[in-house]
C-alpha cells in the first residue's frame, strides 16, 4: 500500500495514537503523520503510508487552514481550555466586533511567536512541556511564522460570566501555533485570552470532504477496499512545480540519473511526473550548474 490516508483525527488522540491506529487497522508499520495535532484538536491529518513516507517533510511543510475560537476574559498555562487559568479581566461589553477586525487585519503576514511553555519546542535538548510538568521557566526563542490569511468569522460577540468569544479562520504555514495566536489577539485587545475550540479544515490541498473517519477506514478495510482509502502521492505534492516528462524518461528518473535542467523550471524543489504519476522529487543540482539531481524517489 502507498499513498496518502486522509485521516479526521478525532478529538482525544494524539497524532501518534493515530499512526499507532493506523498501523494496526492497514497492518503495515510504515506510516508517518504530517504535523501534529493537539489531543483535544480535530481535523485534517494525512497520514503517509508506504513509499509515501518519503514525501512526510514536504506536506509537513505546507499551508494549513484552521477554525478556532477565542475566549476574552482568562489567560490559561498551556494557552488553551485545558490549563491553569492564570489571569483574569472583565470584558467590557463596549467591546465590539469592528474594533476585533482591526486588530485582526494587524495579524496578517510575517509575525513573530513566543511558543507556549507546553509545546514540544525544545530548548538545549529538551522539551517545553517538560521543563513546564516540572515547574521550570526558560527563555523561550522567538519564531517567525506567516499568516497568509485571518478573518473573523462570528455574526456577534457571545457575552458570558465577564468573558467574551468569537471565532476566526485562519491559514498560515507550518509551525505556527494557534493557541499563541489566540492568546496574542487577547492581548492585542486589551485581554487576558485563550484559545477555547480548533479545528484544522486543510492540509496542503486536502480537506476535511476528502477524509475518512476511523469507523470509516474499518469499513472499508472489512470489505478489502483498502485501496479506495489512499490518494496518490502526487496530492501531497499539489503545492510543488512539476515537470512532466515522457515515458523513455521515467528508467532514468527511477534509477536517480542526474540531469539536465529543464528550462522553465529554476525551484528549488520539484515534482516530476510520468502520465500523473509520482516519479520523484528533484532539486537544483548544489555543485553543478544546469543540473538537477534527486532528493526522493518513488
Amino acid at each position: 500500500m502507498d499513498g496518502i490516508l486522509p485521516l479526521w483525527k478525532p478529538k482525544g488522540f494524539t497524532s501518534h495514537d493515530c499512526v499507532s491506529k493506523a498501523r494496526g487497522m492497514l497492518r503495515t508499520k510504515k506510516i508517518g503523520h504530517t504535523g501534529t495535532l493537539d489531543p483535544e484538536v480535530e481535523g485534517v491529518l494525512p497520514l503517509c503510508v508506504g513509499k509515501a513516507t518519503k514525501i512526510v517533510p514536504f506536506l509537513t511543510d505546507t499551508i494549513k487552514v484552521y477554525e478556532a475560537s477565542v475566549m476574552l476574559g482568562y489567560s490559561t498555562a498551556t494557552e488553551d481550555a485545558e490549563g491553569e487559568i492564570i489571569e483574569r479581566k472583565a470584558v467590557e461589553p463596549l467591546l465590539n466586533l469592528e474594533t476585533i477586525k482591526k486588530v485582526i487585519a494587524s495579524f496578517r503576514g510575517d509575525i513573530e511567536q513566543i511558543p507556549p511553555m507546553y509545546s514540544a519546542v525544545k530548548v538545549n535538548g529538551k522539551k517545553l512541556y517538560e521543563y513546564a510538568r516540572e515547574g521550570i521557566e526558560v527563555e523561550r526563542p522567538k519564531r517567525q511564522v506567516r499568516i497568509e490569511e485571518i478573518e473573523l468569522t462570528s455574526d456577534d460577540l457571545v457575552f458570558e460570566q465577564q468573558t467574551a468569544s468569537f471565532s476566526i479562520r485562519v491559514v498560515c504555514s507550518k509551525g505556527t501555533y494557534i493557541r499563541t495566536l489566540c492568546a496574542d489577539l487577547g492581548r492585542a485587545l486589551g485581554y487576558p485570552a485563550h484559545m477555547s475550540a480548533l479545528v484544522r479544515t486543510k492540509t496542503a490541498d486536502i480537506t476535511e470532504q476528502e477524509c475518512f473517519r476511523f469507523d470509516e477506514i474499518q469499513r472499508k478495510v472489512d470489505e478489502q477496499k483498502h485501496d479506495e482509502l489512499l490518494l496518490p502521492i502526487k496530492r501531497g505534492l499539489a503545492h510543488m512545480p512539476s515537470w512532466k516528462v515522457t515515458e523513455d524518461m521515467k528508467p532514468l528518473i527511477q534509477h536517480g540519473r542526474v540531469l539536465d535542467k529543464p528550462e522553465h523550471l529554476d525551484a528549488d524543489n520539484f515534482l516530476v511526473l510520468c502520465e500523473e504519476e509520482a516519479l520523484a522529487i528533484y532539486q537544483q543540482h548544489p555543485t553543478k550548474a544546469g543540473y538537477v539531481k534527486p532528493v526522493r524517489v518513488f
